[in-house]
């Protein structure tokens, strides 16, 4: 545990009950916790925060996924495939970070997203019919191989190469590719999120950056904020979700202006 203060750690475990919240509800919830423990923790290494921001993430994450297949139609089998298509696309997209400047990457990013959340304000019924419903949504095979390779493989390497918005796009595609509601494609996007977690806390685990015990405190509170997100997502719909989609697609474009400004 690195020595910090009392106020300190409350104020950590209050971020991760809300990253938990947000991340399980529409993802994104490495929007607040990777910030709060850079400013919580100045003096340790990044790649120890790094390294127990996965392992806090991963507990909230399996708890949101857990809640949400007890009560959402989700397909498990589907999701573990795109886990894991994800899981080794984000490990190629780490091995060419290297040679990617980020001040590439954040304007380009920026513009896809504020033309995700233009699309999104224009079409309120994106997202609201489950998979299947209405002319022309069935779900074909080819659908599931487009979305295991393209969804799994893309935005799992864009998550290896740069990062922020992962778990948004991937609501995002589940829903566009796959016909489903929001709420489904949350539900998805978790079990996907548990996969690439997984693979990311194996490699920091072995290379020793991680500080298990502030992880587990933090982890307490990720999993209550991941499963009271979850519960609400599912009581509350697709509506719901769109209106916390919305608040963090520009929660995330405001980030990327501002460290592309401070660059």
């Amino acid at each position: 545990m690195p020595d910090t203060t009392l106020t300190t750690l409350v104020l950590l475990c209050l971020a991760a009950a809300a990253a938990g919240w947000i991340d399980a509800v529409v993802g994104g919830g490495g929007l607040l916790l990777l910030p709060a423990l850079l400013l919580g923790l100045p003096n340790v290494p990044a790649a120890h925060i790094l390294g127990t921001n996965k392992a806090v993430a991963i507990v909230g994450t399996s708890g949101a996924a857990v809640t949400y297949v007890r009560k959402a139609p989700v397909q498990v089998g589907t999701a573990v495939r795109i886990g894991l298509m994800a899981l080794a696309g984000s490990m190629t997209g780490a091995f060419f970070a290297a040679g990617i400047s980020s001040d590439v990457l954040r304007p380009v990013i920026m513009v896809v997203l504020l033309a995700v959340a233009a699309f999104v304000m224009l079409r309120p019924s994106f997202g609201t019919a489950a998979a299947g419903d209405g002319p022309g949504k069935k779900v074909t095979r080819a659908r599931t191989v487009t979305a295991i390779v393209l969804v799994g493989g893309g935005i799992g390497f864009y998550d290896g190469l740069f990062g922020p918005g992962t778990g948004t796009f991937l609501v995002l595609a589940l829903t566009a590719v796959l016909h489903l509601d929001l709420v489904t494609a949350s539900a998805t996007a978790k079990i996907v999120n548990v996969c690439t977690n997984a693979g990311a806390l194996a490699m920091f685990a072995y290379q020793g950056t991680v500080l298990w015990q502030l992880a587990a405190l933090m982890a307490v509170f990720n999993l209550a904020g991941g499963m009271l997100g979850a519960r609400m997502a599912l009581r509350r719909g697709s509506d719901f979700v769109r209106g916390v989609l919305l608040v963090v697609v520009f929660s995330l474009v405001a980030k990327l202006g501002y460290d592309q400004w401070t660059a």
